[in-house]
C-alpha cells in the first residue's frame, strides 16, 4: 500500500478514535451525575432502573450503587484503552508524515 494511503487510513483511524473517546468521556460524565444522584436520593424515596422501555422499582440501592460504580471502573478502563490507542495512532501519523516528507 502506497504511504499517502496509509496516512490517509491512520487520519481516518485517529477521527474514529477521538470520536470514540469523546462518546465515552460524556458517557462517564453522566454516569457520574446518576451516582451522585442516586446518593443524594433520600432513603424513603423510590429509584427507578430502567429495564427496556420500562422503570422498574429498585429493591436494593446498595446493590445499584455497586453496579453503577462497576459500569463506571469498566468505562474508565475503556477511556484510557482507547485514548492509549489514539496516542499510537497518531504517532503512526507523525511517522508515516515524515516518510513521505522526508
Amino acid at each position: 500500500m502506497e504511504a499517502a494511503q496509509q496516512l490517509q487510513m491512520v487520519v481516518a483511524e485517529v477521527q474514529a478514535a477521538r470520536q470514540q473517546v469523546a462518546s465515552l468521556s460524556a458517557q462517564l460524565r453522566e454516569l457520574e451525575g446518576t451516582i451522585a444522584a442516586v446518593k443524594k436520593q433520600p432513603e424513603d424515596m423510590a429509584l427507578h432502573r430502567q429495564m427496556g422501555t420500562i422503570l422498574v422499582e429498585v429493591d436494593d440501592r446498595e446493590q445499584l450503587l455497586s453496579d453503577l460504580e462497576t459500569t463506571l471502573e469498566q468505562m474508565n478502563k475503556a477511556v484510557s484503552s482507547m485514548a492509549e490507542r489514539e496516542a499510537e495512532l497518531i504517532a503512526t501519523y507523525e511517522k508515516l508524515k515524515q516518510s513521505l516528507e522526508g
